[in-house]
């Protein structure tokens, strides 16, 4: 059974007469204590039946929050989904967006339309942050994480640590701390570094995360 705060205990007690039971028991004669026990006992098993009840009523109470939770989160992930082919399409084009510079006729027309591009993705992550989503992209250095990391190659690094990421190629999204997809990563064979570093082959399959969420 799961613990009673004081309060609901201490009001359960004075409803079922506890203290005036024991006020009763102090002063009865021996004639009169089998009629008190009863009385205890019977007492007792109501107070364990109350507290059990009012248990349970916690722990639906807590299901029934965390299913509509659920549901809230699980409503909102299928429409991020929908939108991180957006997000991506916004990174492409910033990623691009040097050559366009370099090769535009008019640059003040390019520059504008790089900053709006800016802008645009600047306010996507916003509203995704505001709704519970947010980007994974780790940097280099930065340890492989199955859970949000899906190792797609491994190669000898002279900058970082084995079993450390190299470089985001694609980068994923949690939703409340759930994968909703997991960040694409090369990741730093084992022995990469100057000092090495401990590597979990294991850890390269970038398999145990859930992807589905």
């Amino acid at each position: 059974m799961n613990d009673i705060n004081d309060e609901t205990r201490d009001q359960l007690e004075q409803d079922m007469g506890e203290s005036a039971i024991d006020a009763a028991a102090e002063g009865a004669d021996d004639g009169d204590m089998a009629v008190i026990d009863a009385l205890i006992a019977e007492r007792d098993q109501w107070k364990d039946r109350a507290l059990r009840a009012v248990a349970d009523a916690e722990n639906i109470k807590r299901r029934a929050e965390t299913q509509a939770n659920d549901a809230r989160a699980y409503a909102i992930q299928r429409f991020a989904k929908d939108l991180l082919s957006v997000a991506d399409t916004l990174e492409r084009g910033l990623l691009s967006a040097p050559k366009v510079l370099e090769t535009a006729e008019a640059d003040s027309a390019a520059a504008a339309m790089v900053t709006g591009l800016e802008l645009t993705q600047k306010s996507l992550l916003s509203a995704f942050e505001s709704n519970g989503l947010t980007r994974v992209a780790p940097q280099p250095g930065e340890a492989f994480d199955p859970h949000l990391h899906q190792a797609v190659m491994e190669q000898p690094s002279d900058s970082v640590p084995g079993g450390t990421v190299i470089q985001t190629l694609q980068p994923g999204y949690a939703l409340f701390g759930r994968t909703v997809r997991a960040a694409m990563v090369a990741v730093a064979a084992k022995g990469s570094g100057p000092a090495g570093g401990a590597y979990s082959e294991a850890n390269t399959t970038g398999g145990n995360f859930d992807a589905k969420a």
